[in-house]
């Protein structure tokens, strides 16, 4: 999972950034401090994971991760190059989701570029340059599509109707998102590589000591646009990062703030690409979580494991991890009936512990 971190310079992007993966990237109050993209990869951290292993004697513990990509601030033109936006624009579109930064907090000390905090204007610049890009690929590739379909190509027809309509919705001020994809042409939306395509989540960033709670005004511009908003204190997550992880949970408790800036990222992030967890463990083996969109089948969960356990499959061992800790392990819960075997269409669940049977190939 790649998340790109996105906004106006100074909104506290690599602030985030260091707070979300203590990686010390660069943040200082001026512009485009960040030109290339620091990019980190986080452990996304389950106690559910820790509870199974311990119980079955499972090690190593493999969490899930996300690669966050901190990107350099967007002005308005960046769409045509200022402030080197067509390279950051560019940087984006290696992303899964966009997580958009979005200036709350009104310290006189970090410079706004445009002399002013407004986060809604912020949030709608930035959207406006994603618009603008995606509309001049959209029209790019609308010509080339155009012209393979005059060949009468069943595929490029279809593709070349959808694009006219996505053209359309960008010169509206609508997302590529709101257009789905033609089922006769598979594959146009990844082949156009829409920024506004992507899962958007909004992160206000307030300042220290005042709630953490995006401004209703973000919220419902979220909410229109299909988006998340959540609230961080960028300051304040670095200022903990520094911390050993005792000592930041203990200011935490000390300031009632309920979790970290990582875990709202994360649950955030999780909610908006509908991503559920499930687990693979053994005893003196690895434990392991794998994220998969919700509504996965076991045949293909098992394919994210490893292509041959897709092919080869013959059934799944499910049982749900509290069940697994509560019986001790699987014997007792084999025993106590909590161990189901599924077969390839079984809908996993998040927090299944799966044992995968399939024939090698």
């Amino acid at each position: 999972m790649k998340i790109g971190i996105v906004g106006m310079p100074n909104a506290g992007k690599s602030s985030l950034f260091n707070a979300l993966t203590r990686a010390g990237a660069q943040a200082a109050n001026y512009p485009f401090t960040t030109v290339e993209p620091n990019v980190a990869v986080v452990g996304v951290p389950d106690d559910r994971l820790e509870r199974v292993a311990e119980t079955i004697g499972a090690r190593p513990i493999v969490h899930e991760t996300i690669q966050f990509h901190d990107i350099a601030g967007l002005v308005r033109g960046a769409h045509q190059g200022e402030g080197l936006g067509n390279k950051f624009l560019a940087n984006i579109r290696e992303t899964d989701a966009i997580l958009h930064v979005v200036r709350v907090h009104d310290d006189a000390q970090v410079v706004h570029p445009e002399g002013r905090v407004d986060p809604l204007a912020d949030a709608e610049a930035i959207e406006t340059e994603l618009l603008f890009a995606d509309l001049e690929q959209a029209e790019r590739r609308l010509e080339r599509v155009s012209k393979q379909a005059k060949s009468l190509d069943k595929v490029a027809i279809a593709e070349e109707a959808w694009l006219r309509r996505v053209v359309e919705a960008l010169r509206e001020g609508r997302a590529v998102r709101t257009v789905p994809e033609p089922a006769d042409a598979p594959g146009a939306l990844t082949r156009l590589s829409a920024l506004t395509a992507k899962p958007e989540l909004f992160v206000a960033n307030v300042a220290e000591g005042e709630p953490l709670e995006p401004p209703a005004a973000l919220a419902a511009h979220a909410e229109e646009r299909g988006a998340r908003a959540a609230a961080v204190s960028a300051r304040l997550d670095a200022e903990l990062s520094e911390l050993d992880d005792d000592e930041a949970a203990a200011m935490r408790d000390e300031l009632g703030v309920t979790e970290s800036g990582l875990e709202t990222v994360i649950r955030e992030a999780f909610s908006l690409l509908d991503l559920i967890q499930f687990f693979t463990a053994g005893q003196d083996k690895e434990a392991r979580a794998w994220a998969i969109p919700r509504g996965t089948r076991a045949r293909a969960a098992a394919g994210s494991i490893h292509t041959d356990m897709e092919r080869g499959f013959v059934a799944a061992e499910i049982t749900p991890w509290d069940a697994l800790v509560e019986a001790g392990g699987y014997a007792p819960a084999r025993e106590r009936a909590l161990t189901r075997v599924e077969g390839r269409d079984y809908v996993m669940q998040d927090g299944d512990v799966a044992t995968f049977r399939f024939t090698p190939s």
